[in-house]
């Protein structure tokens, strides 16, 4: 530690990403990323980008993208936000919205960025425990607070809440924001968008990263009523005025205009998780059922640690959590046809399987 670092770093514990190994021959199971390339007009807008554009300054309000993302979600443009990564939205919402005089709302097991927020933001909040299958019960929700933030689906878990249960959850909680984190939402759950003309503290959150193969390019949006898009926009241009550049804007037009190639490698996806699924409980392994690009995994007799290990030392990688009460699972990316079947021929190797 720095006698220079302002106070509150001192005890920050900072959110650890996947690993991005340099190893040649990875079968990289471990960051959720898409294993199939970004639609093709994403190629083609990149391949004829001007280049003598970069040496000017991107639209500050990528008015174009949110343009695009009204049309694709039937909404007005004041009703979009665009960000440099869904990570970056769901930093300026928690600056935005979040900070209140009363406590906030969290799953216990999600998203672990979520606590570096709160911690870098100094917001009190309330962890609420996951049912005993791993569920989030947004009965729960229903009591005194300062917001409520919630993935949809879970992460690290993979399972969703029915487009019922929020929309109960906002007919109950009416006096502060609801933020409902949609990143891998594509995969087979229900969006909360439709409710956005319902319900004023409805904020939804997603990203470019997963379900339309744009991880490298960092593109995030939300979704919500005008005063909560300002309000964004107002931490936004006191922040970063410029955070998509150029060509990060053109690659996410594109993609939205392409819904055929969008919906026909979801499927591809959704085909391979249902497979590994099976595959995977013929071993003895529980899974958990999945809306979400990844599989999230145990076995009884194996803990997810040495699974981890066996898989690493034969250069397949996948992801594990030391924290209590998920420490036996293993989340698992559903990647090509031809990886998960690597995957399963070498669990089916294990000595103990």
């Amino acid at each position: 530690m720095s006698r220079f670092w302002s106070p509150s770093i001192q005890s920050l514990v900072p959110y650890t990403p996947g690993e991005q190994p340099k190893v040649d021959g990875l079968i990289k199971l471990n960051t959720n990323e898409n294993p199939y390339p970004p639609a093709p007009g994403v190629q083609q807008v990149l391949a004829g980008f001007d280049v003598d554009r970069l040496r000017l300054y991107p639209d500050p309000d990528s008015g174009e993208l949110k343009r695009a993302l009204a049309d694709t979600h039937g909404l007005e443009t004041h009703q979009v936000f665009v960000g440099n990564g869904s990570d970056e939205v769901l930093a300026l919402t928690f600056m935005a919205l979040l900070r209140q005089p009363k406590a906030i709302l969290v799953p216990e097991t999600t998203y672990s960025f979520y606590d570096v927020y709160i911690d870098l933001y100094d917001i009190e909040a309330q962890h609420l425990p996951l049912t005993a299958d791993f569920r989030i019960d947004l009965e729960q929700y229903r009591q005194p607070n300062g917001g409520i933030i919630f993935a949809n689906p879970n992460a690290p878990t993979g399972i969703s809440v029915s487009l019922d249960e929020i929309r109960t959850l906002l007919d109950h909680n009416t006096d502060s924001v609801v933020v409902v984190d949609e990143a891998y939402v594509d995969f087979g759950a229900d969006s909360a968008i439709a409710l956005i003309d319902q319900y004023p503290n409805l904020l939804v959150t997603q990203t470019f990263s997963k379900s339309r193969s744009l991880a490298g390019l960092r593109i995030g949006c939300a979704f919500g009523h005008p005063e909560l898009i300002e309000a964004l926009e107002r931490v936004k241009n006191s922040f970063n005025s410029y955070p998509l550049d150029m060509l990060a804007q053109a690659a996410a037009v594109a993609s939205l205009q392409d819904e055929t190639y969008f919906r026909a490698h979801l499927d591809k996806v959704m085909a391979t998780r249902q497979w590994t699924t099976e595959a995977l409980q013929t071993l003895g392994f529980d899974v958990l059922p999945s809306h979400t690009n990844f599989v999230f995994a145990s076995h009884p007799k194996l803990s997810g640690a040495e699974l981890m290990s066996y898989l690493r030392e034969r250069k397949i990688l996948v992801r594990h959590f030391t924290k209590p009460g998920i420490d036996n699972h293993l989340r698992i990316t559903i990647g090509t046809d031809a990886e998960m079947q690597a995957l399963i021929d070498c669990l089916q190797q294990h000595p103990s399987l």
